[in-house]
């Protein structure tokens, strides 16, 4: 089975702020959507109660919540105890892991895939995207040179990352 992480962040790696996006960008919506589609996402409790209310559960996905709480139990999601408890229970379908930034720490180790939106902004967080380090390669980006521009009027790309080859590889953190 697969495992990959998505994530959007902002300059310096935010990716949340009171357990919210800190900005709006559709086109990074559909991207997760086309992506974890059919899928099984993981995410932490909290991001799980920071979802609106008509997308719990993400629809059209399989939703396990990691939780240490073996008591929680909400409609439409399938409580975990921790990453090994998930990748057991996993069958074939890709897996994502979709938030929060403890969640995708712990998976990181076991990715072989990551997509991440760069938004061009500057915002105050509390959470941050874990670093990749050297062990992963950028293999896309979209566009392949400059920004891409949301109908919100900030400006985005697109990059995949895979598992290097070699430890020689660049880490895709640099520059940021």
């Amino acid at each position: 089975m697969p495992v990959g992480l998505v994530w959007a962040q902002a300059r310096g790696g935010v990716i949340g702020a009171d357990g919210r996006l800190p900005w709006h960008l559709p086109e990074d919506l559909r991207l997760f959507r086309d992506l974890t589609m059919g899928a099984t996402v993981v995410m932490g409790r909290r991001t799980w109660e920071s979802l609106p209310g008509r997308f719990r559960p993400l629809p059209g996905r399989r939703n396990v919540v990691l939780t240490t709480d073996r008591s929680w139990i909400a409609d439409g999601a399938e409580p975990a105890g921790g990453v090994d408890e998930v990748l057991a229970r996993a069958d074939d379908a890709d897996l994502w892991a979709i938030g929060g930034g403890r969640v995708y720490a712990a998976f990181l180790p076991h990715a072989d895939r990551v997509v991440i939106t760069d938004v061009d902004t500057a915002v105050e967080g509390d959470t941050w995207a874990p670093e990749l380090g050297g062990s992963w390669v950028r293999a896309s980006r979209a566009p392949e040179a400059g920004w891409s521009v949301s109908a919100t009027g900030l400006r985005y790309t697109v990059s995949e990352y895979a598992r290097a080859a070699t430890d020689a590889a660049v880490s895709p953190g640099a520059g940021r």
